[in-house]
């Protein structure tokens, strides 16, 4: 007598060999990705500017690569595009290490600026 395969399991308890191609995929979906990229946003920028809106990310996924839109607000004055280049590698490294895709395109978009808050100094304008 032969063992019946039924393309999942052999009739005798073993486990049937199965194509790799016809195993299935894994889809991560593009919210996820963008909660992991609104993530590290905020890893990269640390403690906010006063007031700021937290940082937000919106993301497209196509195979198995992102591109990721992050918006920002930040504090005034201080280093815009030294910040905005550690919030674009940090967001590439985390995506890619936790989900295995390439970011080929991290566009950051600093929506507003925060001045830094001097000490003793009243709200308003300065000259």
């Amino acid at each position: 007598m032969t063992a019946v395969s039924t393309g999942a399991v052999e009739l005798d308890g073993g486990p049937a060999a199965v194509a790799a191609g016809e195993r299935g995929a894994t889809r991560i979906a593009d919210r996820v990705v963008a909660k992991i990229a609104t993530q590290a946003a905020r890893e990269a920028i640390g403690t906010p500017a006063p007031g700021a809106a937290p940082p937000h990310a919106s993301v497209v996924v196509h195979h198995d690569a992102a591109r990721v839109r992050v918006h920002i607000e930040l504090d005034y004055p201080g280093d815009i595009g030294g910040r905005c280049r550690r919030v674009r590698s940090h967001v590439v490294e985390r995506v890619r290490a936790l989900t295995g895709m390439a970011v080929p395109e991290v566009v950051v978009q600093v929506e507003r600026l925060h001045p830094a808050a001097a000490s003793g100094a009243e709200h308003g304008r300065t000259r």
